[in-house]
């Protein structure tokens, strides 16, 4: 399972780095990005479901491997 976040969708709410700082960083900004290649540690992907279903933008996706 990876990861990933739409820039141009993100605007900055920092919900996901809230729920999972394990697989999201912020910026200064406030806007997310994947921490190294997106890929979920196992144990993890409860965290990469709850951070999908909360972002408002549906800036972030889950690709499954």
């Amino acid at each position: 399972m990876r990861i990933a976040i739409d820039a141009e969708k993100c605007e900055g709410h920092s919900r996901c780095y809230a729920l999972a700082p394990d697989l999201v960083d912020v910026d200064d900004l406030g806007y997310a990005f994947v921490l190294g290649t997106g890929a979920v540690p196992d144990g993890l992907e409860d965290r990469a479901r709850l951070i999908v279903d909360n972002c408002p933008e549906f800036a972030i996706t889950i690709e499954e491997d």
